[in-house]
Order: structure tokens, then C-alpha cells, then sequence
């Protein structure tokens, strides 16, 4: 659990990672990880002194199962809207399956990103029964008035948040900064993305933001402005052929 600002909070690790952003409206919750990382999310609003009550609403990066956790459980027994973008509606509710290349990888880093997902219940995902269905552009009526960015690429639907009043924006897997099947630390393409080239060229739509925190849903938080995260990923990305 870390706080990186005054209104902006992760729990999980650089393995699979959830934000919060707390204002005087309540909070925000960006991704939901892994089903296992629910009780961390109760320590951490503990932490801040708040409680599940105060959490207004969930925004998913996109569908996949690692970032959708313990949204479900949210919205069912919290009455907690879930919002995710209209193309990955679908996935997040288990109507259709991604199927992306694994490509490169060790068996050290892959193992601990499996063991991880395995300890925080990461077979035991449960899907949405409804969502809020959002698209690129929207401000959404939630602390910190998060806005969509559409970032198709990594899934159909995957999508960046930006959030001014915590300086950041929020990339899902956009990119990463820590590979989880290479171990490989920076920011550089995310694996399991169903069209890397697409991605890569949604990478542009970030440039500009000002952002100084590029939060993605995987690896160490990222403090040194979104454009320059954006260039180091497209270099990444030539280095390696992708």
C-alpha cells in the first residue's frame, strides 16, 4: 500500500496494482485488481479514513480479469457503479475471452506474476452482472471528474483516465513499467495486448496532458511526466521490433 499524493493512493503491488483517488467528494477507484486485493483496499480506506461507503464509483482500464477483481463484489454488495468503455462491456462482464499473444519470457518473472495472481485469488474471478458503459472523451461525474481517453490497442475497449487533481493519468496496460512475463523494468509496451501496433499509436493520444504520475496497471509508479514516458515506451518498442 503506498500514498503517492495528497489525493492519490495504490494498493497492490508493481505485480498487479489498484488506485484511489480521495477527495472531499468521496472516492474514486481506478481498476480493480485481483478478488484477493479486497482486503487491502478495506486497510487502505482505513488508512485514509474513509470506509466502502465513501467510494462513489469504479472506473476499469479495461476488461480483462486482473484489473476487474473485486468490482463485481463492489457493485453487488455496495451498490457501487462500475464503469468501463462500451467495446470492452462484453469482456468485462465474461461474454467474450481475450486472446493475445504471450511472446517473450522468463520463468522467474512469469512464475512470481502467476504465484501472485494464484495467492490473491486470481482464479476465482467473478464478472460483472452490469456496468456503466462509457466512451472516450466523457467526464465522468465521480471524484476528481475523471476523463476517458480511448486508448484501443491493448483490448477494444482499453481506455486512460485522466485526473487533473491528482496529476495523473491512469494507463491500464497502455504500457507498463514491469514486464510481468520478462521482468524488464521502464516504461515499454504491456504483454497481452490483443493489437501492439494499435497501441503503440494510441501512446500519442496521451501526449500533452501535463500529467505529471503515469499510473499503469502493472509496475512502479511513474513520477517524470507523460510525454516522456510516452518516448521512452516507443523506444522500448523499436528496440524490440514490436
Amino acid at each position: 500500500m503506498m500514498r503517492l499524493g495528497p489525493s492519490l493512493h495504490r494498493i497492490g503491488s508493481d505485480i498487479v496494482a489498484v488506485y484511489l483517488v480521495d477527495t472531499a467528494e468521496g472516492v474514486t477507484v481506478i481498476d480493480a485488481g485481483l478478488a484477493g486485493q479486497w482486503r487491502e483496499l478495506t486497510a487502505e480506506l482505513e488508512a485514509m479514513g474513509r470506509s466502502l461507503v465513501d467510494i462513489r464509483g469504479v472506473v476499469l482500464t479495461h476488461g480483462d480479469t486482473d484489473h476487474i477483481g473485486f468490482a463485481e463484489r463492489l457493485r453487488r454488495d455496495h451498490g457501487v457503479p462500475i464503469h468501463v468503455h462500451e467495446a470492452d462491456a462484453a469482456r468485462a462482464r465474461g461474454e467474450v475471452a481475450s486472446k493475445p499473444e504471450w511472446g517473450h519470457m522468463k520463468v522467474g518473472p512469469t512464475a512470481r506474476f502467476l504465484w501472485y495472481a494464484l495467492r490473491n485469488s486470481g482464479l476465482r474471478t467473478t464478472p460483472l452482472t452490469e456496468v456503466v458503459a462509457v466512451r472516450d472523451g466523457d467526464v465522468l461525474d465521480l471524484p476528481g471528474a475523471p476523463r476517458v481517453i480511448g486508448m484501443p490497442g491493448h483490448s477494444p475497449g482499453s481506455i486512460a483516465i485522466h485526473v487533473p487533481i491528482a496529476d495523473a493519468v491512469f494507463v491500464g496496460d497502455a504500457l507498463t513499467t514491469r514486464h510481468v512475463l520478462t521482468g524488464a523494468l521502464g516504461p515499454q509496451p504491456a504483454p497481452f495486448t490483443d493489437d501492439p501496433a494499435e497501441a503503440l499509436a494510441s501512446l500519442r493520444r496521451l501526449e500533452g496532458l501535463g500529467a505529471t504520475w503515469v499510473l499503469p496497471g502493472h509496475g512502479t509508479p511513474w513520477n517524470r511526466g507523460v510525454d516522456e514516458a510516452v518516448r521512452e515506451v516507443s523506444e522500448a518498442a523499436a528496440a524490440s521490433g514490436s
